[in-house]
């Protein structure tokens, strides 16, 4: 795994831990800071090239699974954690669980809630050996896409933190 490893996953289901905080100026790989402030229009700090197809309060957040960035790497991709565009790389829960609706505590106040799958774009093709971005399709391969989240209670996300799926409410 380039730029980090696995800290180990969680034996409690649901429950896992912000691998890295990640933000850029626009475009990608967004690069890893500490911590971040998050509100509604998403990570202090992170902006976007094209505000058409990314960000916004539905887009306010994007998330990836570490174990999945773990097995592109095994696929042979050069994956590593922002390499996506991903804001929060998270270990530790079991990506196929989230879906649309699905929330997420983030440390002691964000709360995020599932509100799409990313559609991949050319932007994140440097992170496929092969340059094929639509690996990340969740038409393709369901459960392994990347997330977006708006963001119901604004706070503060580091790395560190510890992810918990929320109940159904």
């Amino acid at each position: 795994m380039q730029r980090g490893t696995s800290r180990g996953v969680s034996v409690e289901q649901g429950v896992g831990r912000v691998h890295q905080v990640s933000v850029s100026r626009g475009g990608v790989p967004k690069l890893p800071v500490d911590r971040a402030r998050v509100d509604v229009l998403g990570l202090d700090g992170d902006r976007h090239n094209d505000t058409k197809h990314h960000g916004g309060p539905e887009r306010a957040v994007c998330l990836y699974s570490l174990e999945l960035l773990e097995k592109l790497n095994a696929e042979g991709h050069p994956a590593y954690p922002g390499s996506m565009g991903e804001n929060l790389t998270i270990s530790g829960i079991a990506w196929e669980q989230l879906t649309l609706g699905s929330r997420l505590r983030v440390g002691d106040a964000l709360v995020l809630q599932i509100s799409a799958y990313t559609t991949p774009c050319q932007n994140i093709a440097g992170s496929f050996a092969d340059g094929r971005f639509v690996r990340l399709s969740h038409k393709r391969h369901p459960g392994e896409a990347r997330l977006y989240a708006r963001v119901m209670e604004t706070g503060e996300a580091r790395t560190g933190d510890e992810v918990r799926l929320l109940p159904d409410a």
